[in-house]
């Protein structure tokens, strides 16, 4: 009686297909909620939520009617940059359902359409306005200043965190994370330039960004006879610090043709000067030839070099792009059994490896 009681028809969800074809079974009832603007959490939120974590940590979604007959889903990655490229794959991988749209992350919205409210405050193209900052030193950077008219230093956590939800709608998941490089808030009294109306954002990144990939298409760098530096340094504690790096590559005039960096962290276990054994050595040298057989520097992927201290790995990638290094770190990770984490940001000139740079 009691495995009656507690069996279930669901099948787990290992893949996409899996989960779209739980989807199928449900959507009946997830559209007539969405529709008649039931009970979403009961009825639609708490089955999907679970299911999409089976399937990958790091989904959310979004959903409500387009029209009188058609509900969108859009599944987001809440700007996680690692996991844009898996919410693509699942909406690519969607049936195609009467009633439904589904969209990969959260898609631009026309600016007559964005009004968020939040705490009290509004958010929308009356009070927000920009401009821009140009660096000699970083020419392909797009440093922007957003003006909020509500924005004081009481406020600046909330209003900040408005500004960017606005932005997030205004100019879609994607475009925001990609496009913008260094991004502040600021009030009134701060402003140093001349203003731009919000609703001129969209042109401008537009242009910057034609601009950008025109000038590094086809930029690639070959590491085959590129020099490395051994450098060392102490920790507080004492221990040693060992970092090899590309020196050529550090010293590379096209850096932000590859502006994606992959960081993949690697603990192990360390002996008292926080360093691995042999064996853990041999590991950790193996699992950097493997990333390395996937990302090739003929493809836009440039090995910069690694630090190891202190029990920990750091293993240092340049990107043309994020979506196949997001793609292998998620195989490599499920498949090692060492502890591997990863990060990937953008970062135009490199600035994160400055400290490998000698004077």
């Amino acid at each position: 009686m009691l495995n009656k009681l507690f069996e279930t028809n669901d099948e787990p969800i290992e893949t996409n297909q899996d989960f779209w074809s739980w989807f199928v079974k449900n959507e009946k009832t997830f559209f007539k909620v969405v529709k008649e603007r039931g009970d979403f959490e009961k009825k639609f939120f708490s089955k999907l939520s679970p299911k999409l974590a089976e399937l990958r940590a790091g989904y959310f979604f979004l959903t409500g009617m387009v029209n009188d007959n058609t509900a969108e889903l859009v599944f987001t990655a809440d700007g996680a940059i690692a996991n844009f490229v898996f919410v693509e794959e699942l909406v690519a991988s969607a049936p195609k359902l009467d009633g439904w749209i589904f969209t990969a992350l959260k898609p631009a919205l026309d600016i007559e359409n964005v009004n968020i409210i939040m705490a009290g405050y509004e958010f929308n193209k009356e009070n927000l306005s920009f401009y821009y900052a140009e660096d000699s030193e970083y020419p392909d950077e797009i440093n922007l200043s957003i003006v909020n008219d509500n924005f004081n230093e009481q406020n600046r956590d909330i209003v900040t965190n408005g500004t960017y939800i606005f932005l997030d709608n205004y100019l879609g998941e994607l475009n925001f994370a990609s496009t913008i490089d260094n991004l502040e808030v600021i009030g009134k009294d701060k402003v140093q330039k001349e203003l731009i109306p919000i609703e001129k954002l969209k042109d401008f990144l537009i242009w910057r960004e034609k601009e950008f990939v025109e000038k590094y298409i086809g930029i690639k760098h070959h590491t085959e006879n590129d020099s490395h530096n051994m450098l060392e340094g102490t920790l507080e504690n004492g221990n040693p610090l060992l970092a090899l790096v590309n020196s050529d590559l550090l010293k590379w005039d096209s850096k932000a043709s590859h502006p994606w960096i992959l960081c993949i962290e690697v603990k192990y276990s360390a002996d008292e000067n926080g360093l691995p054994d042999k064996k853990n050595y041999q590991l950790l040298n193996d699992l950097e030839d493997k990333i390395l057989l996937s990302l090739k520097d003929s493809e836009g992927y440039l090995n910069i070099g690694r630090e190891t201290a202190e029990g920990i790995r750091e293993i240092f990638f340049a990107c043309k792009d994020f979506r196949k290094p997001s793609k292998l770190m998620s195989e490599i990770k499920k498949s090692s059994a060492l502890e591997i984490a990863y990060k990937i940001y953008k970062d135009k000139y490199w600035q994160s490896f400055n400290r490998f740079i000698q004077n």
